[in-house]
């Protein structure tokens, strides 16, 4: 082919492309323009139903299906059988949009069928056994009729296994922290199985391992483990700010919500209805007792405060909240009477006996002393100081020194000093040698030392292994990833719930109150839990509904076995108590 011809051919081409091309985007004509913008919107529009549902794929992925598993536990000598579901839930907020994928773990006792049922249930098998008989001979039999009394049993059965409102008690329980997960209620004290630990405040080597735990509350109603958001499993939603779940109230309201939406869910609208917190968990469950009356007017019939807090200023011994110091008190006798540092006089008596004249002292002389502040007498104060070391078993010097103020950090380094060892502040009950002889204060805890890994593997083990739960993620059982955590509405006061609890129990008087202490609680003092029911104002009829038990334990009080036998006892008296009115109003309505 010549140069000319060539250069022809391409002249040629290029002028076709030209007129092909030109009049379309020199000056296009409406229809074609519409077409364009429609293919625009509709792939703008495909793109965002993409989105929408990868969300709900992501979505479907962190929640899954929960998973149902079954098991049997002997309580006070009976077989309970009962269904574990463990999963997530989305929280959601008004218009739709993930909030969070709340993690819980729900145990539901399984109610033995009827005897008809059972009957029924026989006589059906028995049919369909002779009818496949006889098929099998060639026969064309549909079975022996049935007689009238397998009749009325199967219409029984049926009656039965109809859905019927459950009416059996829930407890949703929870701990505290703020960000803790609820492991320590879970394999602790109220699930079927618990974490095997040394009563006497010894320290078990690793691996740790779990029995049946014959003291849980299954036999008397059904119980929900709540992770809040950032604990165990639970996770803010994709793109949602984790700050919106960590603070007073929005701690409040996420974990309202999950109530709210798991009772509707699984169908306990109808179920008499408690809260279980333990620790900071006592200032959400009373928190909760108003959230859920007002938001949702879902009343309870309970609330078990297990070593809870209400009231921060109760705990706050530092400054000048004198009560709190005061408050201290007989917890300090009681850990003294233990490790065994006070007169002999004193060693004789009970545990008991000492922290009740610790309290007359501290709520008396003691906390007058502490108001008098820079007035009081020499000589008083020389009483006071020598009174207070003797019930302490401080020395009258280091007293003397700390002006009669000992935040619990000091008296868990100085009492047992001398023989270079702290004390634990969850539970006093524990020593360990100091890892700094000369500091002022506690270096670490010995007594959380002494459980959290415990805790930790066996929650691992069980979850994965009898629950069958599959997650990648580390399961946070005591976590700081909830700090800041936002107290503003308390701000320039201490934080405090009791205005709350008082008031759902005054529009509530069926709501009842069940506190549980330990002498050895250093965290929160078993004497901070009766100032605080002593200061809700309570009219005298509704203030007989908020009882408290005191218990030979620490802050998880149920790490001492006998102590977690008389709680099971004093909890299965409790519940009988908050659910006769509801039992009578049941047997009437049945009448009816």
């Amino acid at each position: 082919m010549t140069h000319r011809t060539t250069l022809a051919s391409l002249l040629i081409a290029t002028i076709a492309l030209f007129a092909i091309v030109s009049p379309l985007s020199a000056k296009p004509n409406k229809e074609g323009g519409d077409k364009a913008k429609a293919a625009d919107s509709k792939e703008e529009s495909d793109d965002a139903g993409k989105e929408d549902e990868a969300k709900k794929d992501d979505e479907k992925k962190a929640d899954g299906e929960p998973v149902v598993t079954h098991g049997t536990v002997t309580i006070d000598g009976k077989e309970i059988a009962y269904t574990a579901t463990a999963g997530k839930m989305l929280i959601k907020s008004d218009d739709g949009t993930p909030k969070a994928h709340v993690f819980y773990v729900a145990y539901t006792k399984d109610e033995p069928k009827s005897e008809k049922s059972e009957k029924a249930a026989k006589n059906r098998k028995k049919n369909k056994k002779e009818k496949s008989d006889d098929e099998g001979e060639g026969e064309e039999s549909e079975g022996e009729p049935q007689s009238d009394d397998e009749k009325d049993a199967a219409d029984d059965a049926a009656e039965d296994d109809a859905p019927k409102t459950n009416r059996r008690p829930i407890t949703f329980a929870f701990n505290g922290g703020p960000g803790s997960s609820s492991v320590w209620l879970h394999l602790g004290m109220l699930g079927p199985q618990r974490v095997k630990l040394d009563s006497d405040a010894g320290t078990l080597p690793p691996p740790h391992e779990l029995i049946p735990n014959e003291y849980s509350l299954l036999d008397v109603t059904d119980i929900v483990f709540i992770d809040p958001v950032s604990t165990g499993f639970s996770r803010p939603a994709k793109g949602e700010d984790k700050k919106q779940f960590h603070g007073y109230d929005e701690d409040i309201r996420s974990v309202g919500q999950f109530i709210h939406d798991f009772t509707t869910k699984y169908g306990r609208w109808g179920s008499p209805k408690f809260l279980l917190g333990e620790s900071y968990g006592g200032i959400r469950a009373a928190g909760l007792s108003g959230e859920l009356q007002d938001r949702y007017h879902m009343y309870l019939n309970g609330v078990v405060l297990v070593s809870g807090v209400v009231d921060f200023q109760t705990l706050m011994a530092y400054g000048n909240n004198d009560v709190a110091y005061a408050l201290f008190i007989p917890g300090y006798a009681a850990t003294a009477w233990y490790h065994k540092a006070l007169s002999d006089d004193l060693q004789k008596q009970t545990v008991e006996e000492v922290a009740a004249a610790a309290e007359k002292f501290a709520a008396g002389p003691y906390l007058r002393a502490l108001m008098a502040g820079d007035s009081l007498p020499k000589e008083r104060r020389e009483e006071i100081v020598a009174r207070m070391s003797e019930l302490t078993g401080l020395s009258e010097e280091y007293i003397k020194a700390s002006n009669l103020r000992v935040p619990m950090a000091r008296f868990g380094k100085e009492l047992l000093r001398k023989q270079g060892k702290i004390i634990g502040r969850f539970d006093s009950r524990y020593s360990g040698l100091a890892l700094d002889e000369v500091e002022s204060t506690t270096d670490y805890d010995p007594s959380a030392s002494a459980v959290f890994g415990a805790f930790t593997s066996a929650l691992n083990e069980y979850l994965r292994g009898t629950l069958k739960v599959e997650e990648d993620r580390v399961y946070e059982i005591l976590t700081g990833n909830v700090h800041p955590w936002d107290y503003s509405e308390f701000t320039n006061r201490f934080v405090d719930a009791s205005s709350t609890l008082r008031d759902a129990m005054i529009q509530n008087p069926y709501l009842k109150v069940f506190a549980a202490t330990g002498y050895y609680d250093l965290a929160t003092p078993a004497f901070a839990m009766k100032y605080t029911r002593d200061h809700l104002n309570l009219v005298p009829a509704v203030r007989d509904n908020f009882v408290i038990d005191h218990y030979h334990g620490g802050h998880m009080m149920y790490a001492h076995e006998p102590s977690l036998a008389k709680l099971r006892k004093d909890l299965v008296k409790f519940y009988d108590s908050a659910l006769s009115n509801v039992q009578k109003e049941m047997a009437e309505a049945d009448k009816r």
